[in-house]
């Protein structure tokens, strides 16, 4: 089961270190992680994406919750919250099938950020269902580089994590 976590630490040197050395320590695979300054400069925030039963979570948010810098461990259910990810793809194109690539990024509500004789970057936004199928449907035409960010999230509604 996939658990996505929202934790909020001091903004400070060594931090991130920290946290991902508690995951290899404890044996621990991080499957998406980013990390970004809230509205508050002193605060940074990670979406760790951890698979594992509940017991594993648990494990988990006790470890994070023994780290110095770490402020608080909130789970993210995926019916309480939105969670995007981003991707930028740089696929081969040419007059031929630059309009079908287009419409493949239009349909998608993906932008083209640059165009180049031979190639074409796209950006998508999405869950990862959606840039997955992206993905999918540029592979015929050659995906020359690609990257992906991690998940992100935030709850749904009033409450805060």
């Amino acid at each position: 089961m996939r658990h996505t976590l929202a934790v909020l630490v001091e903004n400070k040197y060594g931090v991130l270190s920290r946290v991902a050395g508690m995951f290899s320590r404890r044996g621990y695979n991080i499957d998406s992680l980013t990390v970004g300054v809230t509205d508050d400069p002193t605060i940074s925030r990670m979406t760790i994406v951890v698979m594992g039963d509940d017991q594993v979570l648990e494990q988990v948010t006790k470890q994070l919750n023994k780290l110095i810098d770490v402020i608080r461990v909130t789970d993210l259910k995926s019916e309480e919250s939105v969670e995007r990810e981003l991707a930028l793809i740089k696929v081969n194109s040419d007059v031929t099938n630059r309009s079908e690539i287009m419409q493949i990024a239009d349909i998608f509500r993906a932008r083209i950020i640059d165009v180049a004789s031979k190639s074409m970057v796209i950006e998508v936004t999405g869950d990862e269902g959606k840039i997955t199928a992206i993905e999918q449907l540029l592979k015929p035409f050659g995906i020359k580089e690609m990257v992906r960010t991690g998940k992100v999230a935030l709850r749904r509604g009033q409450k805060s994590s």
